[in-house]
């Protein structure tokens, strides 16, 4: 499957749904950071929108094409590990459409909470997010809810506007590190990058315990991997995406694969230098430079603080290590 990116003129016009609801969030080069990284280091502060976390973007630009088309459905059903959950939560609420949420059992309980909080009806089920979207899909069915994918265009346009953001904002930045969940946020980087014609090179980041997006591009197909990391729960996809694959292979520089261990320094660094609370995949941008930090010497380098949503005992866990 090929998916048409957005172009520059829709980023421009999903930018302009997402502040309906709320504006720009900033980029800051933290001085500590960049010491500790031995080079100027820019976060984009995704931890900043109304849910914590970038996936909101693509909620809101999924929903408005819905009305716009006059397909708003009676109910809208998805699955997540929390913050696509929340997206869709808050944009289904802003358009009256009832909604359901599937996670795996043993979902962080926060994450959980907020979601309840926007009005959704969260369903516990399986024992990973494919789990969970396999039942979602299947409620969907027989249900005739609207099932809302984790990854769709119309997604993709909301997310690329905060990449749309970054490139203007550090025209000079030479290297980003995105995280990979099941790849909006990095094709959303991709879209940017080319709509703006920005020089930034784009390294992919999973966990070294969530392989399937680093195994299926080397394979060039999608390589199922099993998902063991406790800590980046934004990034732990068992199952690649096709056409997200299809986007990254020509556009992606290369895959870094960061451990449980160094996500939870990056946690730990991040708060030290900033002062901001990075969920593990919010962390990991941050853990793949410094595990290339040897090469990145005299370069500008862009993060994303994609989401914060960490429950307040893993994070003390995390700090107190």
């Amino acid at each position: 499957m090929n998916m048409k990116l957005p172009t520059l003129c829709e980023i421009e016009a999903a930018a302009e749904v997402v502040y309906r609801e709320f504006q720009a969030t900033p980029q800051y080069r933290w001085a500590l950071l960049s010491q500790r990284l031995g080079t100027d280091c820019w976060v984009k502060h995704e931890n900043h929108t109304p849910v914590g976390a970038f996936k909101l973007r693509g909620g809101l630009t999924y929903f408005d094409q819905l009305k716009r088309r006059g397909l708003l459905p009676a109910s809208v059903i998805s699955a997540t590990r929390g913050n696509h959950g929340q997206s869709i939560g808050w944009a289904a609420r802003a358009h009256s459409v009832p909604c359901s949420i599937v996670v795996p059992l043993g979902n962080s309980l926060e994450k959980n909470a907020a979601m309840r909080a926007l009005g959704v009806t969260l369903i516990e089920h399986g024992t990973d997010f494919q789990e969970s979207r396999e039942h979602a899909i299947c409620l969907a069915a027989q249900s005739g809810a609207h099932m809302v994918p984790s990854f769709h265009p119309d997604l993709l346009s909301g997310v690329s506007t905060y990449w749309w953001e970054f490139f203007k904002a550090v025209p000079q930045a030479d290297v980003i590190y995105v995280p990979i969940g099941q790849g909006s946020g990095a094709c959303a980087a991709i879209a940017a990058k080319l709509a703006l014609g920005h020089k930034a090179r784009i390294v992919g980041v999973v966990s070294a315990h969530a392989t399937t997006y680093a195994d299926s591009l080397m394979a060039g197909r999608i390589v199922e991997a099993p998902v063991s990391t406790l800590l980046a729960d934004g990034m732990a996809c068992r199952v690649a995406d096709q056409a997200a694959l299809n986007i990254m292979k020509p556009h992606i520089d290369h895959v870094i694969k960061v451990s449980d261990a160094e996500v939870a320094q990056a946690m730990r660094d991040i708060y030290a230098d900033t002062h901001n609370v990075a969920e593990g995949a919010g962390a990991a941008g941050f853990a793949a430079a410094m595990q290339e930090r040897h090469l990145l010497r005299d370069q500008v380098v862009g993060i994303t603080l994609s989401g914060g949503n960490v429950d307040a005992a893993t994070l003390a866990k995390v700090l107190l290590a």
